[in-house]
């Protein structure tokens, strides 16, 4: 798939999951008001199209961030094999669960959290999901824009520019356009009240 390009889009029929075998993707929802918002950021080995398998319809739009991969499992033959096979049944329960654990902390998110407490949690959970699939345990690339950040942590552009600025400024991070380097983890856990692993 090309940058850009949707896998699938809401109200499109649900058929099937996705893994993402490479690249980076972003799921959205509209609003009644006809504005965007950003509902999560999925990687090589992770998993898209849960948001259809109660409606039977796609509830969000998945777009690619960057030229990418997927494998298509269709819906319908994986339930037929996991009637068979009760291990792939419990992994698929495990990952169902996961996403749930995930939305659930990105409603904590939104909820309490100070802006940089937000953009703080954000990067460290990124950077933790990159670290489980062996890249660097400190520099990623950021796949989405700044503006895409803000939409996914309920901030505006200005607020996420900022943080970043700050972040950079107290030498928690270094920032060249989309590549950032954490130099000081522990202080970037601090600032989320966060204990290291």
């Amino acid at each position: 798939m090309r940058r850009l390009e949707p896998l699938y889009r809401s109200g499109d029929p649900f058929l099937s999951l996705y893994a993402v075998r490479a690249g980076f993707f972003k799921t959205c929802v509209t609003g009644e008001s006809g504005r965007g918002q950003v509902t999560g950021f999925q990687m090589a080995g992770e998993l898209l199209g849960f948001d259809g398998i109660g409606t039977e319809q796609h509830t969000c739009d998945a777009i690619a961030l960057e030229d990418s991969q997927v494998c298509v499992i269709g819906f319908d033959h994986l339930e037929a094999l996991s009637r068979t096979c009760a291990e792939l049944q419990h992994q698929i329960h495990k990952i169902m669960s996961r996403e749930i654990v995930r939305e659930h902390g990105v409603m904590l998110l939104l909820g309490g959290m100070r802006a940089e407490e937000r953009l703080a949690t954000f990067l460290l959970n990124l950077l933790h999901r990159l670290r489980l699939r062996g890249f660097s345990s400190s520099s990623m690339l950021l796949r989405m824009t700044r503006e895409e950040i803000g939409s996914y942590l309920g901030l505006k552009l200005e607020t996420i520019s900022r943080a970043f600025s700050k972040f950079q400024e107290d030498g928690l991070l270094e920032v060249k356009q989309r590549s950032v380097r954490v130099v000081d983890e522990a202080a970037l856990r601090r600032v989320t009240h966060e204990a290291p692993p």
